[in-house]
This record gives C-alpha cells, sequence and structure tokens, in this order.
C-alpha cells in the first residue's frame, strides 16, 4: 500500500518540487528571456506592475511543466522542435511589446491568447513525436532527443518502457489492489444500506403487529366495560 500512496502523490510532490524542469524550460536562459520580454510589455508607470508581470511570467513558464508532465509519454522531444517551440513563443512576446499600449485588460486577454496556442502547439508536437519514438518502424527525427523530466539529451532512436506507456507490473497490481478496495468499499455500503433497510422492514412489521394487539385488547376491554354498564343498570331496573 506504501508504492499506491507513492503513486497518487507522485504529481503532488513533483508539482512542490522546484528543481523539476520541463521542455521549455531545460534552457537555462529561457526564464531569463521571458521575463525580459514580458517586462517590455507593461510600462513602468501601470499600478500593480510587478505583481501583474509576476503572475503573467508564472502562468507561461508553469504551462509547459503541466503539459508534459502530465503524461509519461509526452515527456520526450527533439531537441530542434524544443528551440522552435520557443523561438516561436519569443516571437509573440516580442510582437506584443510592439504593440500599443491598450491597457492591463487587454494584455492579460492577449497574453491568455499566446498561453493557450502554445499549449496546444506542445501537445501537439509532443503526442506526434511520442508516436513515432514509440513506433514499431522507430523511426526518429535526427538530432538528439530531449528527456523533458530530466533536461538530459538522449541519443536513442527507440524508446521503450515508461517513454512508451509500458506499464511496470508492480505499478499494475497496485492499481488492481486499489480497485479491490473500491470494489470492497461499495460492498460494504451497499450491505450495510441493506442490512439497515432489512433492521427497518423489521422494526415497522414488529410495530405493526403491537398495534394491531393493542387495538384487539383495548377493545376487549371496552367491550367488558360496556357489558358490566349494560348489567349494573339492568340491576338497578329489578330493584326499583
Amino acid at each position: 500500500m506504501g508504492d499506491l500512496w507513492l503513486l497518487l502523490l507522485l504529481p503532488l510532490s513533483l508539482a512542490a518540487f522546484h528543481g523539476v524542469k520541463a521542455c521549455l524550460e531545460c534552457d537555462p536562459k529561457f526564464k531569463e528571456d521571458i521575463r525580459s520580454l514580458t517586462a517590455k510589455l507593461v510600462p513602468s508607470e501601470v499600478p500593480g506592475r510587478t505583481h501583474l508581470l509576476e503572475r503573467q511570467i508564472k502562468e507561461m513558464i508553469h504551462l509547459s511543466f503541466k503539459v508534459s508532465h502530465g503524461d509519461k509519454m509526452l515527456r520526450v522531444l527533439a531537441v530542434h522542435k524544443a528551440v522552435k517551440l520557443r523561438i516561436w513563443l519569443k516571437n509573440e512576446l516580442y510582437k506584443l511589446g510592439n504593440e500599443t499600449w491598450k491597457g492591463a485588460f487587454i494584455l492579460q486577454g492577449k497574453l491568455l491568447d499566446v498561453r493557450q496556442n502554445l499549449e496546444l502547439k506542445l501537445k501537439e508536437i509532443l503526442k506526434n513525436f511520442s508516436e513515432v519514438a514509440c513506433s514499431e518502424d522507430c523511426v526518429v527525427t535526427e538530432g538528439p532527443i530531449l528527456d523533458c523530466w530530466t533536461c538530459l539529451r538522449i541519443t536513442t532512436q527507440c524508446f521503450r518502457g515508461e517513454y512508451c506507456g509500458e506499464e511496470d507490473s508492480r505499478m499494475a497490481e497496485n492499481r488492481e489492489i486499489g480497485l479491490f478496495l473500491i470494489l470492497l468499499t461499495e460492498v460494504v455500503i451497499l450491505g450495510s444500506a441493506w442490512l439497515l433497510f432489512h433492521i427497518c422492514v423489521s422494526h415497522w412489521r414488529k410495530m405493526k403487529a403491537i398495534r394491531r394487539s393493542l387495538k384487539k385488547y383495548l377493545e376487549k376491554k371496552l367491550e367488558e366495560l360496556i357489558g358490566m354498564t349494560d348489567k349494573e343498570k339492568d340491576d338497578s331496573g329489578i330493584r326499583k
């Protein structure tokens, strides 16, 4: 079970570990370039400029991590494709920097469009490259391959195991145990509900029988009282 909990908590631990990289962040200058280009988008006299910039920079940088770390099959990419993505992003920011300042809300909307386009491009490129790298033909684009989780360059042209979604037997076993526990919990809940229903029905039947017996007893006592009253009236009439 320890391994199961480790598997469940792994995404949270990765997110909390500041040393973990992503495809675009593997370039040491990536953060520096994003900061310098983003700083040119907001005039110095704008109120709350620092907070605005920090938030936008954080979202822009974190996007690469969110995409490439969401699936272990999306962790490898040709180095030249990662370079092209970084160049595309910097060109988009450069274009925004040359536009006339129209306010913080307009800028945030345009940056959101840039991030959404970047996310789509990154997902598509990672997925396409993964399908090629893990195919039976094993034909990969020439040049070094980047492992986005470690920022290491790989010379291997064919990928297997964790890079291609092949499951480790122990992880598969842990998942089966988790599914069994979920099923067992559902059975216990349903069994408890059925037992409670049975108890309620039995109690209702017992109370109904008790009310019926009590009703008969009261009717009998009432008849006896009425009979005694009639007898007393008859006795009184005879004496007169």
